[in-house]
């Protein structure tokens, strides 16, 4: 037997939490388990208590509490702060984005500039990277040419330099420090550029627009399934580390939580110029403004950590790597500073709208990569004894799914985050989707496998997975690929796009028949994109993280069939940091929230901008300090707070308008399509049973008998709004029923709704039909409901597939518009015509509404 196996036999069940662990680390996790559950007990019999009391007081007040209804949402508040619990029907608690109407925005946005006309002119003189000559020119030639009621006062290039340096002195300014850290015999000097943390904080604080979306106490949010109170998370504040860390706090204190990201980006294009940015959000803001990279409460770069030097003579020895380390952590401090003072003592601040509140800040979420986690928990990282920044998992166990022992900053001598109170560095560093997921599990692993049997199995192999990719049916916000087994992806959004399809291209490739160990590793696949899924979604409740625990269990089993039984052909070693820190994933969704509030791609996003200002706005040297100035003058940084589109109440709208055609016309064009057979018939037959069942009368109260010349008005673009699952907001899918869409015919799928069960069907035809002076929305559909036999359910669920069967052709049916739910992606079988797979990866409101028809067909 394995040595690794070995050891994981050894482990024992906790008697509080129920988790397997390690004989010898059972004491230290005990202590944990009882201390977390005696603090979870004081803070529920403190609910309670608050909570009779406030049924005591609406008795005696003649008050009667509103009968629980299905859906509502129950919000119980921090007790620090003092609010009573409350219950709100689903309707009036949203969850949705603010509108523009209810979104704070500035009327003024290009003050200290004198007029809008001056902004959007300096504006573009800035981004255009213009010379002091080529400004004056500009503004030379708006005043002679200046004509309308809007008046122009820039003058030359001095004076837009001056209000852009007033418009930068209305924030917290950069700082320049000069470090020195010793190294064997000699002191090194760096300069550390910085925007001191805290004081940058209250610039948001002070701003008006930004005021009503921060949040400062805790909540515990759930949900009423008919039976029980449901939990549910989403941002910071409704997540278990939140709530912890203002009971650590005196009772007038509030929570200001800081998420941090740093990394290295290359600033030019041979990678030769690097830059080391640190971002700042604010974990008190909600996340469409705290992932915002333009608008302000969106991510700033706040500080940039100096780069070492490689000295060959010194390179991977241990006392150099900690002499990096030391200068990584003496720079980062000097950013921190502001925040270690406060974070002993509180700092009483009035707030935007006069509110006075004595602030508290912490360190609630690093989000970085894996080496910049090592770096910032000082561990030795790859090949160390425990290589996990979070728990003391043996190097030689990383591809078994246990649990271990958890760090604690005690742990950690000499790491600066320990200096910040109430902050544990081992806590607030999280997994990172994009890199331990997108680009490191699948990107660095998984795909390198499928393709290592798709090429065992030959050059036709490869040829049909290219045609199969090219086949699958395109999908807004997902990647069409038209080949994938020779290009290498490195943007990790696409490589997340191309692990969702990845099942439905090589379902018919490595087949068990065909390829035994593919085939295993393609079911290795189907569970790895569900944990993703399931990581990913937008709001967790206690049912998707079970589900997603199950899932990931389910991962870890299957890859450990494969492992042992693919090792002697691959000689992989899975032993390695992103298998193991997936297992974290969901312990990180309970403490901090989905994921997106530590994700690192809206931080590696912002990289562009940095190499677009080092290009176009810098002379390539001392970047950092160059870069200080025009950040300061971000234009972007007065945009509105909330730009997305505004989706209207009405559940669909047909768009693309064609005109009116008569019926023969129709049958003279798609005559020869069969799903038109007795089109005028099915149309007559429809409406004389819907008009009656829907209350609307038909005209002079007589059946309705269209004629061949009559007419109806096409339409080629579909948009239905639909309430997901998953965040209970409302959505968009936009369709297409259109012969020629960018060169090729385009016909959506999509799920309609009927008294007996939602079924799946594409769209053939859109039209509205005119009777007694109402338009009605109406489309032509192939229906794909025909019944699969249970033991091809039971083929397709292993690989995690749901299959679809269409009717013949002429049995085409006119539906409602009004009825279709949302729309569908459908992937054709080449092995079996008329079948078709849905692809239940392209969203997670599919993906939860997929699972439920598996489990209904169990």
């Amino acid at each position: 037997m394995p040595k690794s196996k070995q050891r994981a036999s050894d482990l024992v069940t906790c008697n509080l939490c129920g988790a397997n662990i390690r004989a010898h680390g059972l004491g230290s996790h005990s202590k944990s388990c009882s201390k977390q559950e005696r603090e979870w007990l004081k803070d529920e019999e403190f609910a309670d208590i608050v909570q009779r009391a406030e049924k005591k007081a609406l008795l005696r007040s003649g008050q009667q509490t509103l009968p629980r209804e299905l859906d509502d949402i129950r919000v119980k508040c921090h007790p620090h702060s003092q609010l009573p619990s409350t219950i709100h029907r689903f309707a009036e608690f949203s969850r949705s984005r603010p509108t523009e109407e209810h979104t704070p925005c500035n009327k003024s946005p290009w003050e200290p500039f004198c007029t809008q006309l001056n902004f959007e002119v300096a504006e573009i003189a800035l981004e255009a990277a213009m010379t002091k000559d080529q400004t004056n020119r500009l503004l030379n030639l708006f005043h002679r040419s200046a004509t309308g009621n809007d008046s122009f006062t820039l003058h030359n290039h001095d004076e837009v330099c001056s209000l852009w340096d007033l418009t930068s002195q209305r924030y917290t300014r950069f700082q320049h420090d000069t470090l020195s850290v010793p190294f064997e015999k000699e002191v090194y000097e760096f300069d550390m550029h910085y925007r001191p943390l805290f004081d940058w904080a209250l610039d948001l604080l002070r701003d008006e627009r930004l005021a009503p979306h921060f949040v400062f106490d805790a909540q515990r949010l759930s949900k009423f399934n008919g039976e029980r109170f449901v939990r549910f998370t989403d941002e910071p504040w409704t997540a278990d580390a939140f709530w912890n860390a203002q009971s650590q706090l005196p009772p007038d204190a509030k929570p200001l939580a800081f998420i941090l990201y740093a990394d290295k980006s290359k600033l030019s294009s041979f990678g030769t110029q690097k830059g080391y940015p640190i971002i700042a959000r604010i974990a008190n803001l909600p996340v469409h403004i705290r992932n915002g990279n333009t608008a302000l409460g969106g991510g700033r770069v706040v500080g940039w950590l100096p780069i070492v030097v490689e000295d060959q003579k010194h390179t991977k020895k241990k006392k150099y790597v900690d002499f990096k380390n030391a200068v990584w952590h003496t720079s980062f401090y000097q950013l921190l500073a502001s925040v270690e003072k406060h974070s002993k003592t509180g700092y009483w601040f009035e707030c935007a709208g006069r509110i006075q509140r004595c602030l508290w800040p912490l360190i609630l979420i690093l989000s970085a990569d894996y080496e910049e986690q090592c770096i910032m928990a000082l561990i030795q990282g790859l090949k160390g004894k425990f290589p996990c920044p979070v728990c003391l998992v043996p190097q030689d166990e990383q591809s078994i799914l246990c649990t271990h022992e958890l760090r604690t900053c005690h742990q950690s001598k000499d790491n600066i985050f320990s200096k910040i109170l109430y902050t544990d560095v081992h806590h607030a560093l999280s997994v990172d989707r994009l890199h331990t997921n997108e680009e490191g599990l699948w990107g660095d692993h998984l795909w390198k496998e499928v393709k290592y049997w798709i090429s065992d199995l030959g050059r036709e192999a490869s040829v049909k997975l290219d045609e199969n990719f090219d086949a699958l049916p395109r999908w807004p916000n997902m990647t069409h690929f038209s080949s994938v087994i020779a290009v290498d992806f490195t943007d990790g959004t696409v490589l997340g796009h191309l692990s969702r399809m990845i099942i439905f291209a090589a379902q018919d490739i490595l087949t068990s028949s065909h390829c035994k160990l593919g085939h295993l590793l393609l079911r290795c696949v189907h569970y790895y994109v569900e944990l993703d899924i399931y990581t990913s979604l937008e709001v967790h409740t206690e049912d998707t993280i079970a589900a997603g625990k199950l899932a990931l269990q389910k991962f870890s089993e299957i890859m450990g069939e494969y492992i042992t039984q693919s090792q002697p052909e691959t000689f992989k070693n899975w032993n390695f940091p992103k298998k193991h820190l997936i297992s974290h994933v969901f312990d990180d969704i309970l403490a901090k929230g989905m994921t997106r509030n530590y994700n690192t791609k809206p931080n590696e996003k912002m990289h562009g901008a940095l190499r677009k200002i080092y290009l176009q706005r810098t002379n390539f040297k001392n970047v950092a300090s160059q870069y200080n100035q025009r950040d300061a003058c971000d234009p972007k940084i007065n945009a509105e707070l909330d730009e997305t589109v505004t989706i209207t109440d009405a559940h669909s709208s047909l768009g693309s308008k064609q005109g009116n055609h008569s019926f023969s016309d129709i049958m003279r064009i798609y005559g020869t399509d069969r799903a038109f057979t007795d089109f005028r018939m099915k149309l007559n037959s429809f409406l004389n049973v819907f008009l009656p069942q829907n209350h609307i009368p038909l005209s002079d109260e007589r059946c309705i008998h269209l004629c061949a010349e009559d007419t109806i008005m096409e339409f080629r673009f579909l948009q239905v709004n639909y309430e997901s699952i998953v965040d209970w907001c409302v959505h968009r899918d936009l369709l297409r029923c259109n012969p020629k869409f960018y060169g090729s015919p385009r016909y959506d799928c999509v799920m309609v709704k009927t008294a007996d069960k939602p079924f799946f069907a594409r769209l053939v035809y859109m039209f509205t039909c005119s009777i007694g002076g109402t338009d009605f929305p109406l489309a032509l559909i192939h229906p794909y409901d025909v019944n699969i036999a249970s033991t091809r359910r039971r083929r397709d669920d292993n690989i995690g597939l749901w299959r679809v069967r269409a009717k013949p052709r002429s049995s085409s049916e006119i539906i409602s518009v009004w009825s279709i739910i949302w729309g569908a992606a459908l992937a054709n079988d080449p092995e079996m015509a008329g079948d078709y797979f849905v692809i239940h990866t392209v969203d997670t409101d599919i993906f939860l509404r997929v699972k439920a028809l598996q489990a209904q067909s169990v």
